[in-house]
């Protein structure tokens, strides 16, 4: 079962998502029944690398959930697979394998490798699915392989909001550069009902409007992109909007002042740390009047807790509507923990990257994998 480590060493209010990464494992360990159960890590050390990539602590959490979920003890061994192999009942854990060189070269001997340790390949990581890697990618292409139930959820979802949402869709896409976020502007200008784009990659739409930015963060060499998506803007079925209004403060660091102007009313002296209280007004009538929210990456600055504000409140509108919201993973996954809501988004992808290219409507080589060994099986 190809995994995803982070969950199982998830904040405590995204602890659904953890305990639905482990559901998979569950069930395998389940139908694999012995009277003593034993989960191991293979590992795959260097001298060089630093200790915080050491996951026995997510070996451990792994054993205290399979304990809660199957009632009984599951103890630990942590030793390599030539002196303890698994026996029936057992699960083990292949650790760093991105350490081994085959991994990321997809190399089918490695895949091999790592097939032969198993007789069924399930890929329960969505995160990692836009990867092509031999752990992601290549194995299903050697051993009978399927979706688990963590990464079908997430393709079930995602696809319900690209191609058959309840209606009006609202988008919101956050973050500090629109080079990483042009493919998903592009492709939801022709999906949704409405198109939010916030963070500092705002900032460049300002720009390509002709207003002064001040000290803000811009891609200047996206400024013609952003008008050309403007202009493009205006033939599709989505409304494009911007912040109308902006906190400016001196600098992006703890402690300092900022305050609310107009978008068209930056100083020159000062920069874009966070979206303004008429945005977080508009934004929130957007969502309260929506049937479904996809909403990916900060408004903010959000790591500081003085320009947080903005993508906090519009975390709690979406958690006071009756639209169905998708949170996009990454680091929008964190903050909207932080602002104590996680328990109320319907859905909060594991996905980072691999929500944002699943948005932009390209295919995931570990989910392509899958679709092709489904096929061929038939």
């Amino acid at each position: 079962i190809q995994g995803h480590a982070g969950m199982l060493m998830a904040r405590p209010g995204l602890a659904p998502q953890a305990q639905e990464s482990s559901q998979a494992i569950l069930f395998a360990a389940e139908r694999a029944a012995n009277l003593t159960r034993q989960l191991l890590m293979f590992s795959r050390k260097n001298v060089m690398q630093p200790k915080v990539l050491d996951l026995r602590e997510v070996v451990v959490n792994l054993s205290k959930m399979l304990k809660r979920m199957l009632g009984e003890t599951v103890s630990l061994n942590f030793e390599p697979p030539a002196t303890l192999p698994l026996i029936k009942g057992d699960v083990g854990m292949l650790e760093n394998v991105r350490f081994e060189p085959g991994e990321e070269q997809n190399d089918p001997a490695f895949a091999r490798r790592m097939a032969s340790l198993a007789d069924v390949y399930v890929n329960d990581a969505f995160g990692t699915a836009h990867r092509a890697h031999a752990s992601t990618e290549g194995v299903a292409h050697v051993l009978p392989a399927a979706a688990g139930m963590l990464m079908a959820h997430e393709l079930e979802v995602l696809s319900r909001v690209l191609d058959d949402p309840k209606r009006p869709l609202v988008a919101i896409i956050g973050g500090a550069k629109i080079s990483t976020k042009m493919g998903v502007l592009t492709n939801l200008l022709d999906r949704v009902d409405t198109l939010w784009v916030g963070g500092a990659m705002a900032c460049v739409f300002y720009r390509a409007l002709g207003a002064s930015t001040g000290r803000s963060l811009v891609e200047e060499d996206q400024i013609d992109t952003a008008r050309l998506l403007l202009r493009e803007a205006e033939t599709k079925r989505s409304t494009l909007k911007l912040p109308p209004d902006a906190v400016v403060a001196p600098d992006a660091t703890s402690g300092v002042a900022g305050r609310s102007v107009s978008w068209r009313e930056i100083p020159d002296d000062l920069m874009v740390v966070d979206i303004g209280p008429r945005t977080v007004a508009e934004v929130g009538h957007d969502v309260e009047e929506a049937g479904t929210v996809v909403w990916n990456g900060p408004l903010g600055i959000y790591e500081i807790e003085a320009f947080a504000a903005g993508t906090r409140a519009v975390a709690g509108a979406l958690s006071r509507s009756r639209a169905y919201t998708v949170i996009g993973g990454g680091d929008l996954a964190a903050a909207v923990d932080d602002a104590g809501v996680a328990d109320k988004i319907g859905h909060i992808s594991t996905g980072g990257g691999a929500t944002i290219e699943f948005l932009e409507g390209k295919t995931l080589p570990g989910v392509a994998a899958l679709r092709e060994r489904e096929a061929a099986c038939r």
